[in-house]
């Protein structure tokens, strides 16, 4: 075995140039694959970590008919008893809000009429809004909400289309729990500059009092969110909250995944597109290896005929050749690593900002301007393993030809 180890290293530095080029091009598609597994991770994750922050908390107590039709978010489909159900949980972290379909209207300055644009609207408690969602620490300009006050908050993106700054006065129109339209004229207070954008583009914020008034809510509310820590495993827990309200049959607790099913369908897309990266850089390595191991087998099959002529058996020489392309493969999957690695840390490290490319699209990741990456080390392995193991299948058809040669036509070639 240490004479083939040794025949496949001469081999690989007799060739060196050609050696290089099939790896280096095997190093590039390692390399991309690892920056791109790194980017939609970190991706994925911020984007749990903003749905759960600022959108949806670790889970939701619903009506369960609100649930059903959760998209057109019914205000007749109610938490009545919010308070009780608080009791049930003892003590869990949680939060009240109603949510509602909205128009908001703003005049505009330039005397071009008025603008408007309909949105989601929500009521939140701002006294106890912190215990599960972080609202509060995404306000670039104003202040948070006061209990009690006409006024509201406002997404920097809804905010720069409708034209409306700190302290301008807003309309917004609603139907209240039994039908009848409501209009409300509330003070911007605050601007935010939220992670989520989907608190940037299309959702404002009053307060829980005032929406309670205005939409005749009488003490009922839309929704609860709970929240609870990262560590804690999320089936039990909302297994436990499950049993926690087993006296309420008309309410269902939904997790966050549950709520974001756009989300969702992104990160399973992006482990699909991680499988076809992985098929480009088989592509890659058979294209390379193959013809590497082509021109090498090629040249030596005079060779090829001596050892076998002095009895050194075919599965040696196949051996030693899987050796080399191993080599080949090793070669370019460890600088490809090492180049992936280096990119993904500065992604880590710094991110990329693409709010100027992105705008304000929707892309379905909760993310809308610094794109981070995070640390996968099973891709890391994985990649150099299969760069390493795909090289030596490839080569294994190379030197099969050979081997079909008698002997003497191997000696007779030129």
């Amino acid at each position: 075995m240490k004479f083939l180890f040794a025949l496949a290293w001469k081999n690989l530095s007799r060739y060196s140039r050609r050696t290089l080029i099939t790896a280096g091009a095997l190093a590039v598609g390692v390399a991309v694959f690892i920056w791109m597994d790194g980017w939609l991770l970190g991706a994925e994750r911020e984007s749990e970590r903003n749905i759960v922050w600022y959108e949806a908390g670790s889970a939701k107590i619903l009506n369960r008919q609100y649930l059903a039709e959760i998209q057109t978010m019914p205000l007749k489909q109610v938490i009545s008893d919010p308070a009780a159900v608080e009791r049930a949980l003892a003590g869990a972290a949680t939060a009240r809000r109603v949510v509602f379909p909205a128009e908001l209207f703003v005049g505009l300055e330039d005397d071009a009429g008025e603008g408007s644009l309909f949105v989601k609207g929500v009521g939140l408690d701002p006294e106890t809004d912190g215990g599960v969602y972080r609202l509060a620490e995404t306000v670039r300009e104003g202040r948070f909400l006061r209990a009690g006050e006409p006024e509201l908050l406002l997404g920097d993106w809804l905010a720069r289309d409708l034209g409306a700054a700190v302290g301008d006065w807003v309309t917004v129109r609603a139907r209240t729990r039994y039908g009848a339209f409501q209009t409300l004229d509330l003070e911007v207070v605050g601007i935010l500059d939220c992670p989520n954008p989907l608190i940037n583009q299309g959702m404002i914020f009053l307060p829980l009092d005032l929406a309670d008034t205005a939409l005749e809510m009488e003490g009922a509310v839309s929704e609860i969110a709970v929240s609870f820590p990262e560590w804690q495993e999320p089936a039990g827990r909302l297994a436990e909250i499950r049993r926690s309200l087993a006296g309420f049959p008309e309410l269902a607790v939904a997790g966050w995944r549950e709520l974001a099913p756009d989300f969702l369908a992104i990160a399973e897309g992006k482990r699909a597109g991680t499988g076809v990266l992985l098929l480009l850089i088989f592509i890659i390595a058979a294209v390379g290896i193959s013809n590497t191991m082509l021109m090498a087998v090629y040249e030596r099959v005079r060779e090829i005929g001596m050892m076998r002529a002095m009895g050194m058996r075919d599965l040696s020489i196949r051996l030693a050749f899987l050796l080399e392309a191993g080599g080949i493969g090793l070669i370019g999957s460890g600088v490809g690593l090492a180049l992936g690695v280096g990119l993904n840390w500065y992604m880590v490290r710094w991110g990329l900002n693409l709010g100027a490319l992105v705008g304000d699209m929707q892309i379905g990741y909760r993310v809308h301007s610094i794109f981070r990456s995070a640390w996968n080390p099973q891709a890391l392995v994985g990649a150099l393993v299969f760069g390493v193991l795909a090289s030596m299948v490839i080569s294994f058809i190379p030197s099969s030809r050979a081997l079909k040669l008698e002997i003497t036509d191997c000696l007779r070639h030129v």
